[in-house]
């Protein structure tokens, strides 16, 4: 949700046009390729039945509504520079628990790698269908926190008369107080950190629970590269809690290029990252990429292996 600094400046029309053009048309495409992986999945019970397909298509989903969200308010603060508060508040807050939610999935889709590969004997006790649908409440809950706390702030210090009023939909124009940028701070740097040091610590007991384990060294191997993968997703995610920071450095640089850095860390951070999920596992993962040629198939293989990612 980082389109804040997109209109420092009146971009031409022309420009206006082609930077929503762009950002529309990666929203459809990347929303595109994750339906499809949504619709495998629901058309496969077996995949139900595995808790780390479950937890996949929980990212999976979370990612289409926070594409879907950051695109609406890149649109919108284009074409309706005077948009109602109270529901602009809506999008914001919907919008900001989806996006918390994405760092907090990937640690708890590394965690179920690292059970499974150090305790495999405990997996199936640990990892079981009712723990992860517990888990998935935990992160919404942790994740809608933060951005229900800011709403009520916000409901106790604005007179009504502001809900009924229209600005421009981004963050920065409702909360203009001093707590939520302290808050925002505390909890990005606070979580982040926490999320950081889940990946290391799972990453190196499935690499050194590799080398010391003579038996499934290839599931130990693939659970590592995907650990790692998301590694990649969290630093993409990282990134755009600091891309004021990043904006004001390189504007520092090439003030001349200003509109077209705000822009292109726009669409690294914000929109790139959620390509990154299917091609984790609707790429590499064997078992569902069968299944989802099938489905493209209008068919059904149920004679699919179930290979260990």
């Amino acid at each position: 949700m980082n389109s804040s600094e997109l209109n420092k400046r009146k971009d031409f029309f022309g420009e206006a046009v082609f930077k929503n053009f762009i950002v529309v048309l990666f929203g459809i495409i990347i929303n595109c390729i994750n339906s499809l992986l949504v619709y495998t999945f629901f058309k496969n019970p077996v995949f139900a039945q595995e808790p780390r397909y479950i937890l996949y298509m929980q990212l999976i989903i979370n990612d289409m509504v926070t594409l879907s969200f950051t695109v609406t308010l890149f649109v919108l603060s284009y074409t309706l520079p005077g948009f109602n508060v109270a529901v602009c508040c809506i999008i914001i807050l919907i919008g900001s628990i989806v996006y918390r939610n994405t760092p907090l999935n990937l640690a708890g889709m590394a965690i179920e790698r690292f059970v499974a590969v150090c305790y495999p004997l405990h997996h199936s006790r640990i990892c079981t269908i009712q723990n992860i649908k517990i888990l998935i409440c935990i992160i919404w809950l942790v994740g809608a926190l933060p951005g229900v706390v800011d709403l009520l702030v916000l409901l106790i210090t604005r007179p009504l008369s502001f809900f009924t009023s229209s600005r421009v939909c981004l963050p920065h124009n409702l909360f203009d107080f001093e707590y939520y940028v302290i808050s925002k701070t505390v909890f990005n740097a606070g979580y982040m950190c926490l999320v950081w040091v889940l990946l290391f610590y799972t990453y190196f007991k499935v690499l050194f629970s590799a080398k010391a384990a003579a038996s499934e060294p290839a599931q130990a191997q693939k659970a590592r590269k995907t650990i790692l993968l998301h590694g990649v997703q969290l630093l993409l995610c990282t990134l755009s809690l600091f891309t004021t920071f990043l904006d004001g450095a390189l504007t520092t640089l090439f003030p001349f290029y200003q509109s077209v850095i705000f822009f292109c860390n726009f669409i690294f951070t914000s929109i790139l990252p959620r390509l990154l999920s299917p091609l984790i596992y609707g790429m590499r993962d064997q078992k569902f990429k069968k299944y989802m040629k099938s489905s493209l198939m209008c068919g059904s293989d149920k004679r699919v292996i179930d290979p260990s990612d």
